[in-house]
């Protein structure tokens, strides 16, 4: 393939990117939801690339994963039927109660099962629906709500990366490199598993002293029934359906999106009593947004070859030393996701790497460490990842409504306990990568 020369609609389509990321990273300065800067990117491509002749409407609309999309939003649809039943509630206490006042037994069961759950549902849906309950069970305990919900947020980011639809870049990765469920779990599950395992035991010395306060007794923690058994153990059952055929989808010729659109169907007829329009309300439109509009932007700058052309400059290092290439994208991807959001970096890397294989490279080990690393990185600071963000807001909730600023975690707070998970983690993917390289440089279609 001949070399690509850097030309005006490169140039032009590299500002609107970087233009467009910066606002999507610095949210929290200038208090714009990252879905405007990604709709007025994907408008700013779009026009750009309609006058100079590389992109069109056409092209945006197949530009957009919409495996990706439908799959989040039945995803999202499936968790606003469930949450109103008290299954994860009554979950939680349960697990509260069981563990009689022993706070690491707590914070592992906790964590445990926030870790399960964001095997299937993303990690920050989990948060959602534990974060309120944690700090409920640490106040009636009358211990510090900090250390379960940390470990609550850290758990469920690293334990996400195991699964295709665990984390929203894992269902992109997928998506792109026409990734199985099965493949994607044989592949990444081993170095979650051993790392989600050396996290659980670093929790123990990291909040060693929170973990050494006396609780009040645990039997004032009052029981949360489960208000409608019928469609709680109903979605259960669905879930375990779609699970199977997540794991057969690609001997039954399905895509994601239509086993989960399957158990939504099932879902609603399940529960008949409830209100579609009124469970559609609590699906996150924004992020539904957030990705459309993305996937338009990085569409357009892929058709100017800006893409191309940032793959060509690191192609000889990939051809001279694949495994150290690989090393450094999940090391650069997890620092990067520390400080900026990871969706945005994957959509961005996945062109690239994209690139690289039409020049005759083997990707598989260069998806394997995008995914590890973008996860792995959500856990450094809390804008790491969007459930560090709501774990953040929901405990400075908490300072105001207590009175008491030490119920907030901070980013210094967090930086302590979340840097050191994150190498962590790091260290330990590293050393499974490079012991079992030749494993994930098995081609992903196989």
């Amino acid at each position: 393939m001949e070399e690509l020369i850097f030309n005006d609609k490169m140039l032009y389509a590299g500002i609107i990117l970087t233009f467009t990321f910066v606002g999507i990273f610095t949210e929290h300065v200038h208090g714009f939801h990252r879905a405007k800067f990604a709709m007025l990117g994907a408008g700013a491509i779009l026009m750009l690339g309609k006058s100079m002749g590389f992109y069109s409407v056409e092209a945006a609309y197949q530009a957009v994963d919409w495996n990706v999309i439908f799959l989040l939003g039945c995803m999202m649809t499936i968790v606003a039927i469930m949450i109103p039943t008290g299954g994860f509630q009554n979950m939680a206490v349960s697990l509260a109660r069981f563990s009689k006042g022993r706070l690491y037994l707590m914070l592992a069961l906790i964590g445990s099962a926030v870790t399960g759950l964001s095997l299937l549902l993303d990690n920050v849906t989990t948060v959602v629906i534990f974060g309120p309950l944690i700090i409920m069970i640490a106040r009636t305990l009358n211990v510090s709500p900090i250390p379960y919900l940390l470990a609550a947020a850290l758990l469920s980011d690293t334990g996400g990366v195991a699964t295709l639809v665990g984390d929203p870049p894992n269902l992109m990765i997928g998506s792109a490199a026409n990734i199985s469920f099965n493949t994607f779990l044989i592949h990444a599950g081993p170095p979650v598993l051993v790392a989600w395992i050396a996290v659980l035991i670093a929790l123990k010395y990291l909040f060693k002293e929170e973990l050494a306060q006396e609780p009040k007794d645990w039997r004032d923690i009052e029981e949360i029934p489960i208000t409608n058994k019928r469609v709680w153990y109903g979605a259960l059952a669905i879930l375990g359906l779609m699970t199977i055929l997540f794991m057969l989808h690609n001997a039954i010729h399905w895509m994601p999106w239509e086993v989960s659109a399957l158990g939504l169907t099932m879902l609603f007829f399940i529960s008949r009593k409830i209100e579609v329009d009124e469970t559609l309300e609590h699906v996150e439109m924004s992020l539904l947004l957030f990705f459309i509009s993305l996937f338009i932007l990085i569409g357009g700058v892929e058709h100017s070859h800006f893409l191309e052309f940032v793959g060509q400059q690191i192609l000889p290092l990939v051809r001279e030393d694949l495994l150290l290439t690989a090393i450094i994208l999940m090391w650069v991807a997890a620092i990067l996701s520390a400080a900026i959001d990871n969706i945005p970096f994957t959509a961005a890397m996945i062109p690239i790497i994209l690139g690289l294989e039409t020049q005759g490279i083997n990707v598989a080990p260069l998806w394997w460490s995008l995914a590890i690393g973008v996860g792995m990185g959500g856990n450094g600071t809390h804008i790491g990842s969007t459930a560090n963000v709501y774990i953040v807001t929901i405990s400075e909730r908490l300072a105001r409504e207590t009175g008491n600023p030490k119920m907030a975690i901070t980013p210094g707070l967090w930086m302590r306990k979340g840097l050191p998970v994150m190498f962590l983690t790091l260290v330990v993917s590293t050393i499974l990568f490079t012991t079992f390289f030749d494993w994930f440089t098995t081609p992903v279609d196989v």
